[in-house]
């Protein structure tokens, strides 16, 4: 039993009080969405074709569900990492998220109001570790409620991560050509579903409990790939927002993690000391130095990219006329440079809801190569039915 502790007292005076958040400057481009779907690996013409997306029931491009995360300067971990837990690192545990119909197109004006919501202290492999949630409620500019994000993260001793390491884990996975052929016809096999489906319904008649998802297949990852999904977050792009101040040492990062990541001030001075993915706590998804120092063996992927990765799977499955309306997403391992990821879902339950939505319910599984779960949980996706 470890008898180490875990000072969480800062974290009460900021539950449930609405937290400063930093604006956009300017409204979503057309290219923002293409360059969010680029870096998710999610190949739906809907949200990077012009014609094919004129042909749609939105008759012109439209942002997928997953889109709302990368219009926040945290990437939605932000309310769920308020107070100081002294000399501690965070990781991302997962989120829950509702979307409620209205859809991000370009010309809109995004803004995130931040309530930090609870949190509790257990022990993990990390020692005493604090589960803290926080949620993130989109709107655009109309005052439309877009989606509502509950984000979950991991705080624990910075001692704890580096002592978790296995030596074993450093070196990527190797790929021989005849299983990177295979890999390739697994991953083009469910951009062909979405090809197939097209700009038509996939009824919630057709779909039976024990029905099986196709399986959606990407990777291998690499520090390229992760470097790509890091810039799609729009505040990962100098100037962007009106960007808050921040005092990640005053979370209880340790000096030497906590940099200057989107620091206002030193922005103007010397940019490149405020960007994460060279600087500051986020250093660790692209540098396997400072990955191994918070418990990870090399390069990872965004937790925020993993769960944009459950949204778009199935979304994609959905097609343009369905919606996901409610998803969980449990983190239990990371995305690591060399592995590819597998997703796949069950039909649990069919059922119509108090608004009259006509909903499928799905469990979710995402794995890499190897079996290892890196993310578990339930959906709830509305479906049109057929008339009559």
């Amino acid at each position: 039993m470890s008898t180490a502790t875990l000072d969480t007292s800062d974290i009460d005076q900021y539950l449930g009080k609405v937290m400063d958040f930093s604006p956009l400057r300017e409204t979503i481009a057309p290219n923002d969405i293409r360059r969010w779907v680029h870096a998710m690996h999610y190949a739906n013409l809907l949200h990077f074709d012009p014609d094919y997306a004129a042909a749609s029931r939105w008759g012109g491009l439209v942002a997928p569900q997953s889109f709302a995360i990368a219009t926040d300067d945290g990437h939605g971990a932000a309310p769920a990492c308020v107070g100081c837990i002294p000399n501690s690192h965070l990781l991302f545990a997962g989120d829950e998220w509702w979307f409620y119909g209205p859809r991000i197109k370009p010309g809109d004006m995004i803004r995130n109001e931040r309530i930090p919501f609870d949190y509790a202290v257990k022990e993990t492999g990390f020692g005493p570790t604090a589960f803290q949630r926080g949620d993130n409620n989109y709107y655009n500019q109309d005052g439309d409620a877009i989606a509502k994000q509950r984000s979950t993260s991991l705080r624990y001793n910075a001692h704890a991560g580096g002592a978790s390491v296995n030596e074993a884990d450093f070196n990527d996975s190797d790929w021989s050509d005849e299983e990177m052929a295979d890999v390739e016809k697994r991953v083009f096999s469910w951009v062909q579903m979405m090809h197939d489906l097209g700009h038509q319904e996939r009824w919630w008649d057709d779909v039976n409990v024990g029905d099986q998802l196709p399986e959606r297949v990407f990777g291998p990852h690499s520090l390229a790939s992760f470097a790509t999904e890091w810039r799609a977050y729009i505040v990962n792009t100098w100037g962007s927002m009106n960007l808050r101040k921040q005092d990640l040492e005053g979370l209880g990062f340790t000096k030497e993690m906590a940099g200057y990541e989107n620091d206002p001030d030193m922005m103007k001075v010397n940019p490149f000391l405020t960007d994460g993915a060279y600087y500051g706590p986020s250093r660790g998804h692209l540098f396997p130095k400072f990955a191994r120092r918070i418990g990870m063996p090399r390069g990872y992927g965004y937790g925020a990219s993993m769960g944009s990765w459950v949204t778009d799977f199935l979304s994609g499955w959905a097609g343009e006329h369905g919606m996901v309306v409610h998803s969980t997403a449990n983190y239990r391992g990371p995305a690591l440079t060399g592995d590819i990821t597998i997703q796949s879902a069950e039909v649990t339950e069919k059922s119509v809801d108090a608004e009259g939505r006509h909903l499928v319910h799905v469990k979710h599984l995402m794995t890499n190569q190897r079996g290892v779960k890196m993310c578990l949980g339930t959906a709830e996706i509305a479906l049109p039915k057929k008339a009559g």
